[in-house]
């Protein structure tokens, strides 16, 4: 790749040099056309050229065949001709600074990122959930924030489900009812995905995609970012909703810098379509919001795909770079596309654009990049460079050493586990165990103290009655002795009158008296 004043990127010929300005790459761009018409080796060439202007690069390998990119090329018969066809007297083969990426750390270093980074809107389409489970997890997020609950990896998630369904009765006066049946449903999508290996990609430590805007201090070319993406592509919403987090990150960590020179980053999304299938149009919303805004942050965004009618026409308005690789026409549908392809070029009164696009040999495109004042310049048939790194795979051996060079391998290889929803729940949960055990503790020995105090006041009362029964007996008895006292004072003095008065009437019968 050749680099003219850092101003401008040779990226074909046709009639003559075709070059992609810098300070225009940031207005986005696409690369499409039919498997096979050399789309990859396009790529290749965009990223050598942005490398070599000292502008970092990311783009996810989805088939395992650009990490060629790392060691230079070996002269071949292919590469000679179209060299010699171009009328390149300089050129050279060349490797470039490479840095492997894996979001399951198996072909690159690790790229992590948490539940509550994603969000409730890109984590539902990676768990593929419907809008009724969807509009509850955005719920369970709301509740997970205004608890202060942080929601970093999948247990987090999994921890917030099992509060809320065992808590729904007193959630539901101010969140509405959620129903055990949703958040089962959640659950089981969770688990899936864990049991999918999400686990290893969703916690800490998160990406800085500030370790991704550098350039390689020997050379002072911009790093490719390569995000080995075989495995993630097999699953398709996981593999677009995680580029499109990587987007989004970088929009939202990146300041505000208006037009630069040349970007401060160029992304590569690859099988773009994955991106917008089966999308809501809420995210639909967000990706053209993300694609609209994120150029004023100093970043290009490039979409490859078969066809342009992949791309919504929201988004593909906002593309001012294409290179358009053949298209075929096996049907009626195919031939409309072309049509519609073939008129969204400003017309280059040389050839036909609509037969063109049909006649193009591999490695052969239609070019349309931005003038410096940002206007689409005339489309034109060139061939694309070759690229000068390896047009081959990197052998196992040089992937290994970049990975264990990368200076960043040592900051992302190793999850951490910091403290979050899943231990204050659970702190939380032992809390209020503990509360209720100690609750059902005061509770029972308030009953055996009840029992207790029962016993003794029993035991009391019986002591009160037998008192009273020995006070009411000797009171009795106190009495009785009185009352047979004053029996014995009435019959001894009823005795006494009784004797005087037989003395009386003895007298007085036999007419006697005692002197």
């Amino acid at each position: 790749m050749f680099v003219k004043d850092q101003n401008e990127i040779w990226v074909a010929t046709g009639e003559s040099p075709v070059y992609l300005l810098p300070k225009m790459a940031n207005r986005h761009g696409l690369i499409s056309g039919a498997t096979g018409t050399g789309k990859t080796v396009t790529l290749k060439v965009l990223a050598e050229g942005f490398s070599d202007a000292g502008v970092p690069v990311f783009l996810a390998d989805i088939k395992g065949d650009v990490s060629g990119l790392a060691i230079p090329g070996e002269p071949n018969k292919n590469v000679e001709e179209r060299v010699d066809a171009m009328k390149i007297n300089d050129w050279s083969f060349s490797g470039y600074p490479v840095r492997f990426y894996d979001v399951y750390g198996e072909k690159g270093t690790p790229v992590r990122t948490t539940i509550s980074d994603l969000g409730p809107d890109l984590l539902a389409r990676i768990l593929e959930l419907n809008e009724l489970q969807a509009s509850v997890l955005k719920v369970i997020f709301k509740i997970a924030d205004e608890n202060q609950l942080l929601l970093f990896d999948i247990k987090d998630l999994k921890a917030m489900l099992q509060y809320v369904d065992a808590n729904r009765e007193s959630i539901q006066k101010d969140y509405g009812n959620i129903a055990s049946a949703t958040t089962g449903s959640i659950m089981r999508a969770l688990v899936a995905l864990e049991a999918a290996d999400g686990n290893l990609f969703i916690g800490e430590p998160e990406l800085d995609i500030k370790d991704w805007i550098v350039s390689d201090p020997a050379t002072n070319k911009g790093i490719i970012n390569i995000l080995h993406a075989v495995k993630l592509a097999q699953n398709p919403p996981l593999y677009s909703t995680f580029l499109l987090w990587l987007l989004s990150e970088i929009y939202e960590t990146l300041p505000e810098v208006g037009d630069l020179d040349k970007p401060k980053m160029v992304f590569f999304f690859d099988e773009a379509h994955l991106l917008f299938k089966d999308a809501r149009k809420a995210l639909l919303d967000k990706v053209e919001q993300v694609v609209k805004l994120i150029r004023s942050k100093g970043v290009g965004v490039y979409f490859i795909s078969q066809q342009p009618t992949d791309i919504p026409n929201s988004v593909l308005s906002q593309l001012g770079n294409k290179i358009q690789h053949a298209l075929r026409a096996y049907t009626p549908a195919d031939q409309k596309a072309i049509k519609a392809t073939a008129a969204s070029f400003r017309i280059n009164p040389s050839f036909d654009t609509e037969t063109a696009l049909q006649e193009l040999g591999t490695g052969e495109a239609l070019i349309s990049f931005l003038d410096t004042k940002g206007i689409p310049q005339m489309v034109q048939r060139a061939m694309v460079l070759p690229p000068r790194s390896s047009m081959g795979v990197a052998d196992e051996a040089t992937i290994d050493n970049l990975i264990r060079n990368n200076p960043v391998e040592a900051k992302y290889r190793n999850a951490v586990d910091s403290k979050s929803a899943y231990e204050d729940l659970q702190e939380k949960t032992e809390t209020l165990q503990a509360e209720k055990l100690a609750a059902n503790e005061a509770e029972k020995q308030a009953k055996e103290q009840a029992k207790l105090d029962a016993k003794k006041a029993k035991e009391l009362e019986k002591l009160q009655q037998k008192e009273q029964a020995r006070k009411e007996k000797a009171e009795q008895k106190k009495i009785d002795r009185r009352n047979r006292q004053i029996d014995r004072l009435v019959g001894n003095t009823l005795s006494s009158i009784g004797r005087n008065v037989g003395n009386s009437i003895i007298r007085g019968i036999f007419g006697t008296r005692k002197k």
